[in-house]
């Protein structure tokens, strides 16, 4: 989990009130956060260091001036390698916002696509300073006409380094063992699921089914349950809930347990985040 007693290690974080768009201005030194993925695009720039983590089994490292380009469920850790760490910014974009922004701009957006990076990161300065402009803008709580062209001008840019994919269907001829599970977890979130309900749940045993949804899914079961959890407790404590109850309501044992897990997914705590997000009614 980040190293909560090094005051070199901080996290600045902002909610824009008209997107709902996130953004975080943070540095790290040594570990930063353990494995997590949003359910939002995460674009960002690193300013100072080398900025290393891992996207899958695969390891990126970036650079002052470089972006990163994170699609929804992208599975990635953090963490700075070098002495002094590293700093960047990054904004977390909503797809369904993402959508109608795209088609509000682009007479050609395609109906029933969703957009996908060519890479995770990249070195077009154009891009960096378009994450930057509208990183400064919302975060810096720049006037509403300032923020909307700053924001469109970033999807322009970004736009230059994607391309559509067609959004993905169920599978009428039935489910693999891992979307099956997934699917279990989805549905039982909230419960205390050991490994044998889960395997009972779809028909397979512990070993194969946890062996199966890792490699389907990038993380084992439990850690995926996690995930599941941290992503509606940022929902609802972005609605003003406590975390108290917040821990009760994802299936956490108590806001100690939902503490822990989330500094290690945001390193940030609840409070934190619930004070930064609340939107006035």
């Amino acid at each position: 989990m980040p190293h909560a007693d090094r005051t070199d290690n901080w996290v600045r974080f902002a909610r824009d009130r008209d997107t709902g768009i996130e953004t975080i201005h943070a540095h790290f030194e040594g570990h930063a956060y353990d494995p997590h993925w949003h359910d939002t695009y995460a674009v960002g720039v690193t300013e100072q260091g080398v900025q290393r983590f891992h996207v899958g089994r695969v390891r990126h490292e970036s650079v002052p001036g470089r972006a990163i380009l994170l699609e929804p469920g992208e599975i990635h850790d953090g963490n700075g390698p070098t002495p002094g760490g590293f700093t960047y910014r990054l904004l977390y974009l909503d797809p369904a916002w993402l959508r109608d922004a795209l088609g509000g701009l682009f007479e050609e957006h395609p109906d029933h696509y969703e957009l996908r990076f060519g890479a995770t990161l990249s070195d077009d300065q154009t891009v960096a300073r378009a994450i930057a402009g509208a990183f400064q803008a919302l975060h810096g709580g720049e006037m509403r006409m300032v923020r909307q062209t700053a924001l469109d001008h970033l999807l322009r840019r970004l736009t230059r380094h994607a391309d559509w994919r067609a959004r993905p269907c169920p599978d009428p001829g039935g489910i693999p063992l891992a979307q099956r599970a997934r699917d279990y977890l989805h549905a039982h979130q909230t419960e205390d699921i050991g490994l044998d309900d889960l395997a009972a749940a779809v028909g397979s045993d512990r070993f194969r089914i946890s062996r199966a949804f890792k490699a389907a899914h990038g993380l084992p079961p439990h850690a995926y349950l996690v995930q599941l959890r941290l992503l509606r407790a940022r929902r609802l404590l972005a609605a003003g809930v406590s975390p108290a109850d917040v821990a009760a309501m994802v299936g956490f044992a108590d806001q100690s347990h939902l503490g822990r897990w989330f500094r290690r997914a945001y390193a940030m705590t609840p409070a934190y985040y619930r004070r930064r997000t609340k939107l006035p009614d």
